[in-house]
């Protein structure tokens, strides 16, 4: 896709009709109690609209237009490829709005727009299409049985599914969620982060344009208490997704033991280390990969590289490199496409970031360390003495590198697994048996060699210990968190048999 210049994302911007309503039982609503709250510009602090405050009245009512969606099988019971062609159809009309849907997200999360042209919402049209030509190829079985009898394993959608969603990939993590809880049959209800509404309230709209029944796909805003822990407790949801932080995913298994038991799937957070040993081949493109995984997003990012465990004979030249390329990540306005560096999130998130960087004043910043006037913190890296260090125990969650240096490849593993996480990690080394022998050592859901990344669409992504819960997103494996598995014990003895105990 070609980039347009600042004045022309700008025009975009200013002639952009934002949704503010909840979207319930194929239209727009406000929220009951009238309920609104306020969404802004985290980059610029513009006042964009006021959106529906929805609270656990909403919660029950798009539950139970889900239900009733489920229940009588408009969606549920439709064909394989019907689903699938209604699908295409709106991962169609996202191309044809993909302009809007970028200035849209730049603007409601402060995410820059070469990121939302070129990541954002490409990945989220290609998720959905991907799930949507997955639903007419996934087979049932039958599984061995004697010659008088038949048994069938097969699948049936979940039911009615809570999506939670996180403010740092709005749209793609809704469409992470939507793809395969849809392709599943399932009908679902969406609570998108209090911060980022706008552009889930959008493909709403867009997926009533594509023929998706009614009910089958609500949008509920409001915070965390409100919408997040009604939806969590009810009594009618069958199974909740969510992505966010630990802390929070958490308590959608304490919802979900003092409910109905409903399944629950978390990803979470990470505290991602690369390994780059002595023998890594190519520092500069190294370095490339390292900058691009610690401060893509302003590393609000679950899988951004935090932790830098590097080889002490390669650690400055690498580090040298590293600078050299982070200085193409420039902080500055997201509807400028030069820009690399948008803002965070809110000023509470910010002020979160800046604890972290005034802690980092006493050991070795070696670039970066500032923040700027409005919510923008420049690419940062921190050589640390201990990795006890809490900038390398704690999710930051901002553009901020520590680096630690190690001696030997058994000491690197050491510490890329002393975390409480374990989510993504990478390995850069010559050694094809020293870096398999890594990857399968490293405690993680995804672990890259020689490059840094996430997989693709093909591939499952969550992680291991308090990084991840239930199961996964990404690739056929994401359907499996929607579907109910049944077997079906057909006898087949001719009735003129003896019967056998």
């Amino acid at each position: 896709m070609n980039l347009l210049t600042t004045e022309e994302y700008k025009s975009i911007a200013s002639n952009l009709t934002l949704p503010c309503n909840a979207y319930i039982d194929g239209g727009f609503r406000p929220a009951i109690s009238g309920n609104r709250f306020q969404t802004i510009n985290p980059a610029t602090g513009e006042f964009l609209g006021e959106v529906s405050a929805c609270d656990k009245e909403d919660v029950d009512f798009a539950v139970s237009k889900a239900r009733e969606a489920f229940d009588d099988g408009r969606w549920s019971r439709m064909s394989p490829s019907d689903r699938k062609e209604i699908l295409i159809r709106l991962s169609i009309l996202l191309s044809r709005n993909a302009r809007e849907l970028a200035v849209m997200e730049s603007l409601d999360s402060g995410k820059s727009i070469y990121d939302c042209e070129t990541v954002d919402i490409p990945e989220t049209v290609q998720c959905i299409k991907w799930h949507a030509e997955a639903i007419d190829k996934i087979y049932d079985q039958v599984a061995p049985a004697s010659d008088d009898h038949l048994a069938m394993v097969v699948r049936e959608p979940i039911g009615v599914v809570g999506l939670v969603l996180p403010w740092n990939f709005p749209l793609l993590m809704l469409a992470w969620k939507i793809g395969p809880a849809l392709a599943a049959g399932c009908s679902v209800v969406v609570k998108p982060a209090e911060e980022t509404t706008l552009t889930a309230l959008y493909l709403a709209e867009l997926a009533t344009s594509a023929g998706l029944p009614k009910g089958v796909l609500n949008i509920v805003p409001g915070s965390g208490l409100e919408v997040g822990e009604p939806l969590g407790r009810h009594m009618d949801v069958d199974m909740i997704s969510f992505t966010g932080s630990t802390q929070t995913g958490k308590r959608f298994l304490t919802y979900s033991a003092e409910s109905n038991v409903k399944e629950v799937v978390l990803e979470m957070g990470g505290k991602n280390p690369c390994i780059v040993m002595d023998d890594a081949e190519n520092l500069d493109r190294i370095a490339e990969h390292v900058v691009n995984g610690a401060f893509c997003n302003m590393g609000e990012n679950c899988s951004a590289i935090s932790r830098l465990i590097v080889h002490r004979d390669v650690k400055e030249e690498l580090l040298s490199r590293v600078a050299i390329h982070a200085r193409h990540w420039n902080v500055g306005d997201p509807l400028d496409p030069e820009t690399r560096i948008g803002s965070l999130i809110s000023k509470a998130h910010f002020n979160k970031v800046c604890g972290y960087l005034e802690k980092a004043q006493s050991e070795a910043i070696y670039l970066g360390g500032k923040s700027h006037e409005g919510m923008f913190v420049e690419p940062t890296v921190i050589n640390l003495k201990d990795h006890d260090d809490v900038l390398a125990r704690e999710e930051i969650f901002g553009p901020v590198l520590s680096v630690i240096s190690v001696s030997s490849f058994d000491e690197a593993i050491k510490l890329a697994n002393d975390t409480d996480y374990g989510l993504a990690a990478s390995i850069f080394t010559a050694n094809a048996k020293r870096a398999l022998r890594g990857a399968s050592a490293i405690r993680a859901g995804t672990v890259t060699v020689n490059c840094y990344g996430e997989g693709d669409i093909a591939t499952p992504f969550g992680g291991y210990k308090q990084s991840g819960f239930g199961g996964r997103d990404n690739s056929l494996h994401a359907h499996d968190q929607y579907t109910q598995l049944k077997t079906i014990w057909l006898d087949l003895a001719d009735d003129n048999d003896d019967v056998v105990d």
